[in-house]
């Protein structure tokens, strides 16, 4: 029905654009508008602007575009009038006025501009409202959990050209939300501020105003023209570092931007160096298994990462025993909230530990980043941190002391399930019945025998006696040959999920075992055959690889573990496939996982649906996927060097190239400024007929030794 018919908004619901910097972060629509459905200003957790709306003659505007910048520092709309009211018996028509709404994000402060032009050949009077309002949500109930009480609001203060808006919290601290504005509003109230502009042909004017948890000084263009040339200078910084990939082709090329990009702006830098914020909105704050999994994805180019992880996760390792965080000395952190349900204890997630595989994947991190750098000064400075982890895997991680780290959690406010499928009904058994606990997930058993590896590497590089290097290694062997004797289910072909509490294998085919090969434990004709099926039509959509066999119990498309691809799955699945030998089958997963890029903006989501692929039909998003996610965006690069075949290794300053693979329709891969020690290598790889060469470009390379097989 048309608005004229039934006064409603006309507008369809409207991609969402997210900047983020620090702690802050903004979702809105592509208006610029914030409905309180989901999105909103963000800060702590805490939710500061739940509606702002900009509308012209209290109608809402007519929408051109909108967009965020190519380095995601600058969100902008482009806007348009519908008809308005006569001037002494005249209205100005529809489309003649251009309100351009820009906004960034820096130090904790959302800066907006609008820029607006009148392209009619006569005078037209703008009666301009912005409606707000700040609900002070924590994010869990923005997510949808209902509290059974909450603070109060406090009375708004109103002066000329601000506005406070406050509440105070069940634990006594007060927050604000402060509007200032740069030009006086004709009117201001607790919801609105009204301007009534008038606008000569072909005059441009501008009005600034920001938002933020406390006062600033007066906004205006200078103070927005500092704002943003200091956020995109820390952006610049951010992507530059570390190593870039360069492509014969375009599109590719601009996806491999966009997620540098993407990870840029997820990375928040604390004393330790930089972290990625796990994704945008649900997950914007500091999550263990998602940071150390993103610093593996991008180890090979930018190594910075991974020290910055490793060191912010060494100094949050848990030192106590709790039920409720499910912490325990040596534990690494699974997330951290700062909202003000997690202040509470309403929930455990102030600092949570309730993550099963985040401690062995910490200390396989520490072992690739000292074989990708050889700074053995790093692994002495986290010793103390790596015993401490293995001290949780051989004890309170082993539950049930049968030799496998498994789960259960401490309290029912903690999560169900603890691996990265943590959602409540993702780990069951071929009837379809919940795996009760402890449970021991087959993917995990994998980090720990990466774990042991590091562990005997590393030992053995700190110069400790042979007989300790030697104990770590056999370790390792144990726990392959029970991971072999326990979870290989052969009519299946492939690993169990999982075992119950009970030691039984939960019987069902899922895209675990990917995970398995990622860590180098399964024997190599088994390996070969969990490959086949994760390529096989069971799981491959042809956009990625679904979570689950499409024929087991509680096959989903449109779940969230059951079903749907996830990009950083699908791309530890691709690592694992090259390290058995399917590099054509991971070359074919890097050009699907491209084509899917394509059809979602050059950005990977979250996950979406796990529905096969159809000529002309695109693939089906998930609709509450994260945009961006950190290990969405890092999978392009791990599936890049696992087609590649690179490694370097660190220790004796070397390049190894192993059998590379290029994605169809690139016939020519550049990586520039490869760190290798303290030189740079610019090594390019090049399609010849059938076969893919790589040779150095650059003079610095002449230090470097290149080994490459064919």
């Amino acid at each position: 029905m048309a608005e004229s018919e039934s006064g409603a908004d006309p507008r369809t619901p409207a991609r969402l654009f997210a900047l983020k910097q620090g702690d802050t972060f903004v979702v809105a629509d592509a208006y610029g508008d914030i409905t309180g459905e989901g999105d909103g200003l963000f800060h702590d957790d805490t939710r500061l602007l739940s509606r702002f709306r900009l509308s012209v003659a209290g109608r809402p505007l007519e929408l051109l575009g909108g967009a965020v910048s190519e380095d995601n520092v600058v969100f902008t709309a482009n806007l348009t009038n519908r008809p308005l009211p006569p001037i002494g018996g005249q209205s100005t028509r529809q489309g003649v006025i251009h309100i351009e709404r820009s906004r960034l994000i820096w130090e904790d402060r959302l800066y907006e501009r609008l820029r607006l032009r009148n392209y009619g050949p006569t005078e037209a009077r703008l009666p301009l409202r912005l409606e707000f309002a700040a609900d002070f949500r924590d994010m869990f109930e923005v997510r949808g959990l209902t509290r059974a009480n909450r603070g109060r609001s406090l009375a708004a203060t109103v002066a000329e050209d601000s506005i406070v808006l406050s509440y105070e919290g069940l634990d006594g601290l007060v927050l604000a939300s402060t509007l200032i504005f740069g030009q006086h509003p004709t009117h201001m109230a607790p919801g609105f501020a009204e301007f009534e502009l008038s606008l000569a042909p072909d005059i441009r004017t501008d009005i600034f105003y920001e938002v933020g948890p406390s006062a600033a000084e007066t906004p205006s263009r200078r103070r927005f023209r500092t704002a943003a040339a200091r956020a995109r200078l820390a952006a610049r910084s951010v992507r530059r570092r570390g190593a870039r990939v360069q492509t014969s082709g375009r599109v590719f090329s601009e996806w491999l931007s966009r997620s540098r990009a993407d990870l840029a702006l997820l990375t928040t830098e604390f004393d330790t160096g930089p972290y990625p914020y796990a994704g945008i909105p649900w997950f914007s704050t500091a999550f263990g298994r998602d940071a150390i999994v993103t610093s593996l994805q991008l180890l090979w180019l930018d190594p910075s990462l991974a020290r910055g992880v490793l060191r912010y996760l060494a100094r949050n390792q848990a030192t106590e025993t709790s039920r409720f965080t499910d912490a325990a000395p040596g534990k690494i952190m699974h997330e951290t909230r700062k909202g003000e349900m997690a202040r509470l204890r309403e929930l455990p997630f102030g600092k949570y530990y309730g993550g099963v595989d985040t401690t062995p994947l910490f200390v396989m991190l520490a072992g690739a980043y000292a074989a990708r750098t050889g700074d053995l000064a790093l692994i002495d400075e986290l010793w103390p941190a790596l015993q401490a982890a293995m001290g949780w895997i051989e004890n309170e991680g082993d539950s049930n002391r049968d030799g496998l780290v498994d789960y259960i959690r401490g309290a029912e406010t903690g999560l169900a399930n603890q691996g990265w499928k943590d959602s409540e009904d993702s780990v069951f058994d071929a009837s379809g019945q919940d795996a009760q606990g402890p449970v021991a997930l087959v993917e995990v058993q994998g980090y720990v025998y990466a774990a042991f590896q590091v562990m005997a590497e590393l030992a053995a590089r700190r110069g400790v006696p042979p007989e300790e290097s030697d104990a770590w290694r056999a370790k390792a062997d144990r726990l392959r040959v029970a991971v072999e004797e326990r979870f290989w289910v052969e009519e299946l072909g492939t690993y169990a999920i999982a075992l119950d509490g009970r030691g039984q294998p939960c019987r069902v085919r899922s895209s675990n075992p990917g995970h398995l090969l990622f860590t180098g434990l399964p024997a190599p004709q088994r390996g070969l055959r969990v490959a086949d099926q994760l390529l096989g039509t069971a799981f491959n959509t042809g956009w990625g690889i679904r979570t689950l066999g499409r024929d087991e119990p509680r096959y989903n498309p449109m779940s969230y573990h059951n079903g749907s691809v996830w990009p950083h799955d699908t791309a530890l699945c691709t690592a694992g496939l090259a390290r058995y030998g399917a590099r054509d089958g991971a070359a074919g997963l890097l050009s699907d996982m491209f084509q899917t890029a394509v059809k979602f903006d050059m950005r990977l989501p979250e996950l979406f649906c796990g529905f096969e692929r159809r000529p002309g039909e695109p693939p089906i998003a998930y609709p509450v996927a994260c945009l961006p996610q950190a290990w969405a965006s890092g999978s392009v690069f791990m599936m890049v060097q696992a087609c590649l075949g690179l490694t370097i290794d660190g220790w004796r300053g070397e390049i190894h190239v192993d059998r590379p693979r290029l994605p169809a329709g690139i016939d020519r891969l550049t990586v520039r400024q490869l760190a290798v020690g303290e030189a740079r290598v610019d090594l390019t790889f090049m399609r010849i007929g059938e076969r893919v060469v790589a040779y150095p470009e650059n003079h610095e390379a002449a230090t470097v030794p290149i080994t490459a097989h064919a």
